[in-house]
């Protein structure tokens, strides 16, 4: 009874990691695209503002052309508002960080497929240790009389082989 409990409790353990990356792996992915389409998103705004003004030559007839003028006006203030909002997102964090989010991203996968394969060992030891108690005499003879028999082990469906793909 102590080992088919215990075989139980290595499988509720590998079902945690899968519940684990279930849960976890969405909304890493989902948070590192987010950042990563603000930081782009404030990166393009700096450089289409930067180019709209370098479109406009300067000379001292722009100050007699009321429309040319303006134009200079709104490039400049386009430009100035995206420089704000990227000297807001490099005062809140020193660095950009988009690509330290993806190297967490990848730690993180690494580090949940690990903890898979950890407990898929262990799961498989314990069916070993209890398939052993089993079909060994002479506890076979009671285990058979009490109706416990072998357990299965871990076996990774068809297609487990190949890479899973992370779409961003």
């Amino acid at each position: 009874v102590r080992l088919d409990e215990g075989v139980n409790q290595a499988w509720a353990q590998v079902q945690n990691q899968y519940q684990r990356r279930l849960d976890l792996i969405p909304n890493l992915v989902e948070t590192v695209k987010g950042y990563a389409t603000h930081e782009s998103q404030v990166f393009t705004e700096v450089a289409e503002a930067r180019a709209s003004v370098g479109k406009l030559t300067v000379t001292p007839e722009i100050l007699n052309d009321p429309q040319t003028f303006q134009r200079f006006q709104q490039a400049q203030a386009s430009l100035t508002g995206a420089l704000s909002r990227l000297l807001a997102v490099a005062e809140n964090y020193p660095q950009l960080k988009a690509n330290e989010n993806f190297l967490q991203l990848q730690s993180q996968l690494e580090g949940t497929e690990n903890r898979i394969a950890v407990e898929r060992r262990r799961f498989n030891e314990v069916v070993q240790d209890y398939n052993v108690r089993v079909r060994t005499f002479p506890s076979n003879m009671f285990a058979g009389m009490l109706g416990f028999s072998q357990k299965a082990y871990f076996q990774a469906e068809p297609g487990a082989e190949k890479v899973p793909k992370v779409k961003f």
